[in-house]
């Protein structure tokens, strides 16, 4: 991600280490163990992270092409992700609550993993990352962004 979108990349790794972060938070906040099906619902979440700040940086991109200024770009980066990001994470949030009402033991851990993940993730790519466009692009006028 820092290489091919450099600052903003940078960011969305920051982003992405607060999400594992959250994630082992809770776990520990629940008294739960992380087991192999844990760390497979974290690897998922670590992917769902990724596949969101792709999604916001590629309509920030393209919004950039289109003429866009940069602040302007990047809300509408984030607005136009926005519907197909949650659209993901209700989607995978709702397979998670089949896995833990009809799984066993360690299809549980894993869907519990993974529904802390998503439900951090919304928190972290889009409000997080958002928070720290909005406060790059407030300190001056930006004519280019690192993305």
């Amino acid at each position: 991600m820092a290489v091919y979108y450099q600052l903003s990349g940078l960011i969305a790794i920051a982003a992405m280490l607060l999400n594992v972060v959250y994630v082992v938070a809770a776990l520990a906040g629940f008294g739960a163990t992380l087991t192999l099906p844990g760390i497979a619902g974290l690897v998922l979440t670590v992917g769902m992270a990724v596949d969101t700040n792709v999604l916001i940086f590629e309509r920030t991109r393209e919004e950039l092409r289109n003429g866009k200024s940069v602040r302007n770009a990047v809300d509408l980066g984030y607005d136009k992700a926005f519907r197909t990001i949650l659209d993901a994470h209700v989607t995978t949030l709702i397979s998670a609550l089949f896995l833990f009402q009809f799984g066993t033991g360690p299809i549980k851990g894993f869907a519990v993993t993974l529904s802390i993940g998503l439900i951090a993730n919304m928190f972290t790519a889009v409000l997080f990352t958002r928070m720290i466009f909005d406060w790059w692009l407030g300190r001056g006028k930006l004519e280019r962004l690192s993305i």
